[in-house]
């Protein structure tokens, strides 16, 4: 009996009576008010209360300081925090407070004793605690053979159900065979039941002892039959488990006999797991796991859940290619032939797989190389993969790691949880049916890691060639040989791959395209594969190689070839929607009709424009999606001296704008710029498309050449570019990503590109038409990058930069 330690709700306040008059001895006519949850109690009864509720607190506090008599009324609705007079029974039972203790938690535990039943005739105050008048109620007794029938019946009926029921003390019984009176015996009884509230309320209620015995006997009846059919169930429960045991032990015994009579009866499905196992060829260690697993199998019954678990890890041991291998295609002129078909250029990944082979040739034993291919996408990463397993005559599986967060996924679940797998790798090793496939792992830079683990740590072990000879899934717990896997993984930016991964790979990049390449792969590759998905032919469709150029310059922007072959797609469905309305006339796309396919263009050369004016510069910039253009975009106003940048820049970029400011500065003469500018003026350098971020230190040049283009009132050239890091005594560092870099102001229409002198070793990865189509201008200071970049006197000016005096040498 606890009430939960909540507050009373608020409610009217009749007028206060000071009428304290007993009408039975002992239970004055007004008392204090308790409301109770879940809880009634009944006269003779003692128990404690948990009293949590500001209000109950208090009535407990004044009482036990006055007389220690209050009201225990129920809640008609006990989730009620603040009850009002009318959510209250108007029968509850007077009582007397033996203890009250106040708990750490703020609560008072309190031990009560039911007296006698009273009726609430009137509230006389709510606040701070419901107060009322009240009215003590006798036991209505009528003396009957009758009456004495139900007593005797009710006092058996619950002494067996007290032999059901371990928390009902036998000691009880013991009580009530020295107690007379029938209402005493019911209330007792009543007290002890575990009935719900409102059965016990209405027994509170009956004030006529016949009508509460017979009440009581029908209750404790129900009570009694539910507690049998329980027993029954249980005692059902474990003849069945006595069974189970019967049936395994005799199987056992039969089995022993079959085996003194030669006449072992292993069903089919153990036979052909045998037989399997057998067939597996698996590793000496493998077999002897696989065996003892099969031996424990014939041991569990039928019935078993654990049956089902072994006979699942059988079949998976049973259908993995331990000893299933492909052979090579050696012949590195039929490969050159297959990898040529499918992809055009990738030069540097072709001859990787060509080594890989001769390798093969001279020692068939070497382990197959771990790849990464990195690059933007679009450019065939994946699709590679399928050429290198043509090219080497293997079979070809692929995984996808984006979003893969939990380490299960690479390693399995181990089999002591409920429908255990294998993980990914043993999955699709099983899905090849051989141990030397071509495995892609395609998008490794996209693994996340959470709570369940890192998968990328995982994948130390797989992509080692060291460790992955024996590689352990948690799920077959024994080890199999990776090796003789070809593990090919691709990723579009290395950056979010942990470096121990990293480190474990063989790292080939995939530069976007340039638009020479992409006009011959749409050619050769693109437009043929659209004109079959649409069902058209050759002789219906055809384009021009300058309105593939226009598709490239006009409607798509992007390293690789998706947008373009999404592109072709488009002028293909509506050729094929036209055919399908009547014409039958044949179609060439040129770039004068190409806006009736695709609307007007959607792509422009702006470099020309936008850097028409003094203060703008084009700079360069690499993504892991390829090259890009960026502006920067230099201004200023009257002020003080101070420097604002905006664009969404990174910290590494800020201090480049910070470091061209300083040498436009500590120049200022040289540059033919007035000293004195920089403290009545302030500047602003902006970098356009202010939602994407940006950072890095290869606008350096950019910035310093729009910052001298502003001061100096003189244009940048058209059409020109650069990229760079600078450093405050006028040098220009080299910068990653040239080639990248170069393809985007092709794809721009940039026409000269300034990049630091120290890059030119870069100049083999760019290709020729590219270099012979640009002019690349490289420069080993500032000072030479303005003269490249400025139009007029302020480009060819020559810059004498002052050397620093001689206390600051160092």
């Amino acid at each position: 009996m606890a009430n939960n330690p909540h507050k009373h709700e608020e409610g009217e306040n009749p007028p206060l009576s000071t009428e304290t008059t007993a009408v039975a001895p002992g239970i004055p006519t007004q008392l204090p008010i308790l409301p109770m949850r879940d809880v009634a109690l009944f006269p003779g009864i003692s128990g404690p209360l948990a009293v949590g509720r500001e209000a109950s607190v208090r009535l407990i506090e004044d009482a036990s300081a006055g007389d220690k008599l209050i009201g225990l009324v129920a809640q008609r609705t006990p989730s009620e925090d603040k009850p009002q007079s009318r959510g209250l029974y108007t029968l509850g039972v007077a009582a007397r407070l033996h203890r009250v203790q106040r708990l750490p938690n703020g609560t008072l535990q309190v031990l009560v004793q039911g007296l006698q039943r009273i009726k609430v005739l009137e509230y006389l105050q709510q606040e701070p605690y419901f107060r009322a008048r009240v009215q003590p109620l006798e036991d209505e007794v009528e003396t009957s053979k009758d009456m004495e029938n139900l007593q005797v019946y009710l006092v058996q009926q619950f002494g067996k159900l007290v032999t059901h029921t371990p928390l009902i003390s036998g000691e009880l019984l013991a009580a009530l065979a020295n107690i007379s009176s029938p209402g005493m015996i019911s209330d007792i009884i009543a007290g002890h039941l575990n009935i719900p509230l409102a059965e016990k309320q209405e027994l509170l209620e009956m004030v006529e002892v016949k009508a509460r015995l017979a009440k009581l006997s029908t209750i404790v009846t129900r009570e009694l039959e539910v507690m049998e059919i329980g027993q029954k169930i249980q005692s059902e429960v474990q003849t069945e488990m006595a069974k189970g045991q019967r049936e395994f032990i005799l199987r056992q015994q039969m089995r022993a006999i079959q085996r003194e009579l030669g006449e072992e009866g292993e069903d089919a499905v153990l036979r052909e797991l045998e037989e399997r196992l057998t067939a597996a060829q698996m590793p000496a260690e493998v077999g002897k796991v696989a065996k003892h697993e099969l031996e424990r199998l014939r041991t569990i019954p039928a019935a078993s859940p654990e049956r089902t678990v072994a006979m699942t890890y059988l079949d998976w041991l049973t259908n993995l290619p331990w000893a299933i291998t492909t052979e090579d295609t050696l012949d590195t002129v039929h490969a050159q032939v297959v990898l040529d078909e499918d992809h055009f250029d990738l030069e540097r990944v072709k001859e990787r797989i060509l080594e890989f082979l001769a390798v093969r040739q001279l020692r068939p034993e070497s382990k197959g190389p771990i790849l990464c291919l990195a690059g933007p996408p679009g450019t065939g990463k994946t699709s590679l993969g399928h050429s290198i397993a043509r090219a080497l005559g293997r079979k070809f599986v692929r995984i996808s790691l984006g979003g893969v967060r939990d380490e299960a996924e690479i390693r399995g679940h181990r089999r002591t949880y409920v429908g255990a797998l294998p993980g990914r790798i043993i999955q699709a090793l099983r899905q090849a049916k051989s141990r030397n496939p071509v495995f892609i792992l395609d998008e490794i830079d996209k693994l996340g890691m959470d709570f369940r683990g890192d998968p990328s740590a995982a994948l130390l072990e797989v992509l080692d060639p060291e460790q992955n000879a024996t590689f352990v899934d948690h799920y077959l717990d024994v080890p199999f040989d990776l090796s003789s896997v070809m593990f090919i993984t691709t990723a579009n930016s290395l950056e979010p791959i942990p470096p121990a991964l990293r480190d474990r790979m063989e790292v080939l990049e995939l530069p976007g395209y340039t638009e020479e390449e992409k006009v011959a792969i749409a050619q050769r590759y693109l437009i043929p594969k659209q004109l079959q998905e649409n069902g058209l032919q050759a002789e219906h469709l055809s384009f021009t190689p300058e309105a593939i150029r226009a598709v490239i310059t006009g409607y798509t922007r992007e390293a690789g070839l998706r947008n373009l072959e999404r592109t072709l797609a488009r002028v293909c469905r509506k050729d094929a929607r036209g055919r399908t309305e009547g014409r039958r006339e044949a179609v060439e796309v040129t770039p004068k009709n190409l806006v009736d396919f695709l609307g007007p263009r959607q792509f422009f050369a702006e470099v020309a424009e936008r850097a028409g004016i003094p203060g703008v510069a084009t700079g360069l910039a690499w993504t892991p999606t390829g090259g890009e253009i960026l502006f920067v975009e230099a201004t200023r106003m009257r002020g003080k001296g101070g420097l604002t940048l905006t664009g969404h820049l990174g910290d590494v970029m800020k201090e480049s704008a910070q470091a061209a400011l300083s040498y436009v500065r500590s120049n200022a003469l040289a540059l033919g710029i007035a000293e004195d500018l920089f403290e009545r003026t302030d500047l602003h350098i902006h970098v356009p498309a202010g939602a994407i971020a940006k950072d890095g230190p290869s606008a350096g040049v950019a910035m310093v050449v729009a910052l001298t283009s502003l001061l100096t009132n003189t244009r940048t050239k058209p059409v020109t570019a650069m990229t760079g890091e600078i450093t405050l005594r006028g040098k220009v560092l080299p910068v990653g990503g040239i080639k990248e870099k170069v393809l985007a102001a092709g794809r721009a229409g940039v026409t000269t590109v300034i990049l630091p002198q120290h890059n030119e070793k870069d100049l083999i990865d760019i290709p020729k038409e590219i270099r012979e189509k640009m002019s690349l201008v490289f420069v080993e200071n500032i000072q030479e990058a303005i003269s490249a970049a400025l139009e007029g006197e302020g480009g060819r000016q020559r810059v004498a930069v002052q050397e620093p005096p001689q206390a600051l040498r160092i």
